[in-house]
């Protein structure tokens, strides 16, 4: 099943984003229709996140997400086959000047779990060499093909999360970007509860630790999903003065505050389909 899968993403790879976006839009709300489990923690994460909506509006953003989503998943083939020149002209680049002034330094990119966020990765890694983190796949031809279509310009250095920081840590001090997601629920090691929306999440300060163990700058990159074919815009913030602090739970309250105005631009674009509070404080009920 997973062969025909791959064909299908590589076949429709050759059509334009104008026919790409209705197909994936369609895919997404066929995931919407079958998927019972992972559509429940979408609309558990939005009631949690947005309480003031009421169940329609909750579901129609929920069904706004699949899209979404459904879009992101089949253009990944544009990520693993297409020429670099191609990927170009569908991620632009906005916000470059930021980038640029830190060019040479330690740098870290905040890069939040939105829809584009691979497409902003892969566009990176066509300029330079970039660093990130890398979860093993169930299926061995699905861990190939990902680890095939990330290292397609420049190598960049993948780690997974049982590598030593210390690796880590030496990248980023010698120079190579480190693209970072740091929005996940990973449990209770290394985490911390802060607010996510008023809920308190079980957040990793690895954000405000490597900062400070490679002396980095912290260089938030966003990608959006624009309508139709226009593709995808990756955005550089300008990086964050007086971080990290002697707060760490400040530091990684503001990790998440800045992720949360991101949502509110774009609220359909956020991974909700991730158990995000699924690690709870002591005492707590499961919410999912």
């Amino acid at each position: 099943m997973i062969r025909v899968a791959i064909f299908c993403l590589w076949l429709l790879h050759f059509l334009p984003l104008s026919l790409l976006n209705p197909i994936g839009q369609g895919l997404g709300l066929l995931f919407y229709a079958l998927g019972r489990e992972r559509r429940e923690v979408a609309r558990t994460n939005l009631q949690l996140c947005f309480p003031a909506l009421n169940e329609q509006e909750r579901e129609r953003r929920v069904r706004e997400h699949f899209c979404a989503f459904g879009r992101s998943f089949l253009e990944r083939g544009i990520l693993w086959w297409s020429s670099a020149a191609r990927i170009k002209r569908i991620v632009r680049i906005e916000g470059e000047t930021h980038w640029q002034a830190l060019r040479g330094q330690p740098v870290i990119l905040l890069a939040p779990h939105f829809v584009g966020l691979d497409m902003g990765g892969s566009r990176l890694s066509i300029d330079v060499q970039v660093a990130s983190m890398y979860s093993k796949q169930k299926h061995p031809l699905a861990d190939r093909l990902l680890l095939q279509g990330r290292r397609r310009f420049n190598t960049p250095r993948l780690f997974s999360r049982q590598d030593s920081v210390r690796s880590v840590v030496k990248a980023v001090r010698d120079g190579t970007p480190f693209y970072y997601l740091p929005d996940m629920d990973f449990g209770a090691r290394d985490s911390i509860f802060v607010p996510f929306f008023g809920v308190p999440a079980a957040t990793i300060t690895g954000v405000a630790r490597l900062a400070r163990l490679a002396n980095a700058r912290i260089l938030p990159a966003v990608t959006r999903q624009l309508p139709g074919s226009q593709g995808y815009v990756l955005t550089f913030y300008p990086a964050w003065e007086n971080f990290p602090s002697d707060d760490i739970a400040a530091d990684t309250r503001r990790v998440n505050a800045f992720i949360e105005e991101r949502v509110l631009e774009m609220p359909e674009q956020y991974y909700w389909l991730h158990k995000r509070f699924k690690t709870r404080p002591e005492g707590e009920n499961k919410l999912y």
